[in-house]
């Protein structure tokens, strides 16, 4: 992903950072002050969703969030699938959003979605209740140690200091808020983790314990002073390279004279995916080296900008011809997907140049690589504009292609039963035009990037590849459906069992979310490794049991039981009738079953198919 981030598209009240309304604090206790004075403060940063989960320790900052009238406050019974929708919030919004819990273990159940953010780099403001130091370490009810619980994932952590009725402690509160907002988004956007402890009463009820500062409180001006310097314009956007930095720079000189390099699009979630397609295109053009984009880059859904654009790379990879391995390699942000494409990289160890603004390894093969801390945006926008000289090399790639793609797609069309990867192929014809698509890990990421065609659809996908886990899937595509345009979630079983603890987040939702369920009766990723055929030998472990793990569950009936419409599809024609058009409203289950071995045969089957050398006239 790029490294510039756009605010909220949640709407901002005009003037609301310089004359604040009446009675935005609230006095009645410490602690209400405590929690009125942080929701004050990231409302001014920019701040219209929060997330929180219920419990009693949190209760000051549930209830300043909740009371606040320019933040909604979701509320979510389960830690672990809020914070995995505050993920999917943050996906969409490209701000942080506040996380709320109590103390305990309750923010432990915040840990997988916090390791996800860290790692895909999105921005999340966790806010871990916690009771006071002298209620620690004496077996004090509901209370672990919170402090760096997280270990070394977030941006940034801090213990905030007990409430204190002093102006000082008040400004310290309001600018560990400020520091915090800004450590989730720059220098590259991540989680921020804060500990809140309070002591009693958490409740907002007046005690007098605000008596110190009456004379603020009656001061009609003290709101406007004291947050006249918060507001969400304070953050810089990073400084564009001009073009001499890039015409001028060893690494252009080295593309230049390369005659056989390839640019690999990796999964990207752009501010602006058109942008982020023609730069690439520009890159690719300037340079005449063709672009292997991998099924979660937007390149495939914009593919008329680029005219060297290569979808089939995985199976024209697998015959292991050197005339298509490269010398040299641009990589933007992560590898895809493809093991073939690995497995060729690190036989042919090229050099290789890694465009991340992240200051991350992302070349977990070890090659000769260089890192240059730009996105491909601003790389792009430093060269001069034209078209290189079509090389043997890139002719070989795009013939190639296009003989793969006539083949791979009559081969697609003509299968008339359920086929998981046909389904991903399918998508990419009958979506509505820029619907946000998220895909699920395990095969349906895989299935979407084998067989999903280039297209100009402008299909938004949306995913957790930080750590590719199927954990948290439901969850993080309902806060991506949140409050924006009807959205489709792609997932097995597995994934969908896994975090059916999200299906609760249902009756929250505004805005609509199609959820297409592939049920396979397990995990059918497992079919292609070598542990399938190990498994099955009669070997220990056995592989449906530990691998496979099949699974019988009435999907139906569990949709029933969240009062979520089901339907089981049979044919290709009713697919293509439940995604055009999309609810505008609400949620729905669309369940397909498939063959978990079958489908597993026909894409080996396949995969040997095309690894076979072309045949000689």
């Amino acid at each position: 992903m790029g490294s510039l981030w756009v605010t909220s598209s949640l709407p901002v009240v005009a003037g609301m950072a310089n004359t604040p309304l009446p009675q935005r604090l609230d006095w009645r206790n410490l602690n209400a002050l405590w929690g009125s004075v942080l929701a004050e403060t990231l409302s001014r940063l920019g701040c219209r969703v929060a997330v929180v989960c219920p419990g009693s320790r949190s209760a000051p900052l549930t209830y300043a969030l909740a009371r606040h009238p320019e933040i909604e406050a979701i509320p979510v019974l389960d830690e672990r699938s809020a914070a995995f929708f505050a993920l999917g919030l943050a996906q969409r919004l490209r701000q942080p959003v506040p996380l709320v819990c109590t103390s305990g273990s309750a923010g432990a159940h915040f840990f997988p979605a916090l390791i996800e953010a860290a790692e895909s780099g999105w921005p999340l403001l966790v806010l871990t209740a916690d009771r006071p130091p002298e209620l620690r370490h004496c077996r004090a009810g509901q209370t672990i140690d919170q402090v760096k619980l997280y270990g070394h994932y977030p941006n940034w952590q801090a213990e905030l200091a007990v409430p204190s009725a002093d102006l000082e402690a008040l400004a310290y509160l309001r600018q560990m808020i400020v520091h915090a907002w800004e450590r989730a988004l720059y220098p590259f956007p991540g989680p921020v983790h804060l500990n809140v402890p309070l002591r009693d009463p958490l409740a907002p009820v007046a005690d007098g314990s605000t008596a110190p500062l009456v004379h603020l409180q009656e001061d009609p001006e003290f709101e406007k002073t004291f947050f006249r310097g918060v507001a969400p314009a304070g953050f810089p956007l990073p400084t564009r390279r001009n073009s001499s930095q890039v015409e001028t720079a060893s690494f252009w000189q080295e593309w230049c004279s390369c005659e056989r390099g390839v640019i690999l699009a990796g999964p990207a979630q752009p501010a602006d995916p058109q942008e982020y397609v023609a730069a690439v295109a520009r890159l690719s053009l300037a340079l005449g080296w063709p672009v292997l984009a991998e099924g979660l880059s937007p390149l495939r859904n914009y593919a008329s900008l680029n005219p060297y654009l290569i979808t089939t790379y995985d199976f024209l990879l697998q015959r292991g011809d050197p005339l298509l391995w490269p010398e040299q390699v641009i990589q933007l942000g992560s590898l895809p997907t493809s093991k073939v494409l690995r497995q060729v990289l690190a036989q042919a160890a090229p050099r290789t140049w890694l465009l991340d603004p992240r200051p991350q390894n992302a070349d977990p093969l070890h090659n000769s690589t260089t890192h240059l801390p730009y996105t491909v945006e601003e790389v792009a926008a430093g060269i001069p504009a034209g078209k290189a000289k079509a090389t043997a090399f890139l002719q070989t790639w795009l013939r190639a292609e296009a003989k793969a793609r006539v083949e791979l797609d009559r081969l697609l069309a003509a299968v008339p039963e359920w086929f998981e990867g046909k389904v991903a192929w399918w998508l990419a014809h009958h979506l509505p035009p820029e619907t946000p698509l998220f895909i699920a890990n395990s095969t349906p990421v895989r299935d979407v990037e084998w067989f999903w065609p280039p297209n100009d659809r402008r299909i938004r996908p949306y995913f957790n590849r930080g750590t590719n886990g199927i954990d948290g899937i439901l969850s993080t595509a309902f806060g991506v459906a949140h409050r924006y345009r009807p959205t489709v979630l792609l997932t097995g079983d597995l994934a969908f069992l896994h975090d059916c603890g999200g299906l609760r987040l249902s009756s929250q939702l505004q805005g609509s979310l199609t959820i297409l369920l592939i049920n396979n009766q397990g995990g059918g990723i497992f079919e292609l490794l070598p542990i399938a055929e190990v498994g099955r030998q009669g070997l220990n472990p056995p592989f449906e049991p530990y691998f496979a793990t099949p699974q019988a569950v009435d999907f139906a009936r569990l949709c029933q039981a969240h009062g979520i419409p089901h339907q089981r599809l049979e044919t290709w024609e009713e697919l293509a009738q439940a995604l055009d058009p999309l609810p505008a409203q609400g949620v729905q289950v669309w369940e397909i079953v498939t063959n978990r071995r079958a489908d597993a045969q026909r894409r080996q089957e396949w995969f040997r198919r095309w690894s076979e050398p072309p045949s000689t006239p």
